[in-house]
């Protein structure tokens, strides 16, 4: 019976071995994102894997050749135990292959809560109750806010969970 595993690759090794899988007829997975780069004073947006080092492999142990991959250019090796890989849970990978987009992406925006421009009050910490303007949020989940502190205008980054809608 055809189970995903999962294989660990070498470091920056997950093109290699996706390659090389592939070119030994495994069905392979490997999601992939699209982060920023900020470099030099300019913004890109470069594919990064997902789960950095790791992909998954769609195998049957009784019927394939599966010890073949231990040797495979840019593998380190399987998870499981005692050279035994162990199955993922069913859906595990469908769920986030339902997650791309049309670029085969997969998409980590979460639903936008906030706009650029919106206030928002600070819940909880140093700056309790402080309000700010919305700019944007950065590659962590923190929320970057403008506040007037000071006399000027300053960008503080705070979790999300910690600032609410001001009206």
């Amino acid at each position: 019976m055809d189970h995903w595993y999962v294989v660990h690759t070498r470091p920056n090794g997950e093109q290699t071995a996706l390659a090389n899988l592939l070119r030994q007829d495994f069905r392979t997975y490997l999601p992939q994102y699209l982060r920023r780069r900020r470099h030099a004073r300019k913004l890109t947006h470069v594919r990064r894997p997902l789960f950095p080092r790791y992909l998954f492999v769609r195998l049957d142990l009784e019927r394939e050749r599966w010890r073949a991959i231990y040797s495979t250019v840019g593998v380190s090796h399987m998870v499981g135990t005692n050279e035994m890989p162990m199955p993922l849970p069913e859906g595990v990978v469908e769920e986030i292959s339902t997650r791309e987009n049309a670029e085969g992406l997969v998409d980590l925006e979460r639903e936008k809560k906030f706009r650029p421009g919106d206030r928002l009050q600070i819940l909880s910490g140093a700056l309790i109750n402080k309000i700010g303007q919305f700019a944007t949020m950065d590659d962590s989940d923190r929320v970057v806010l403008l506040l007037d502190l000071l006399g000027r205008q300053v960008r503080v980054k705070i979790p999300g969970e910690l600032v609410s809608t001001y009206d």
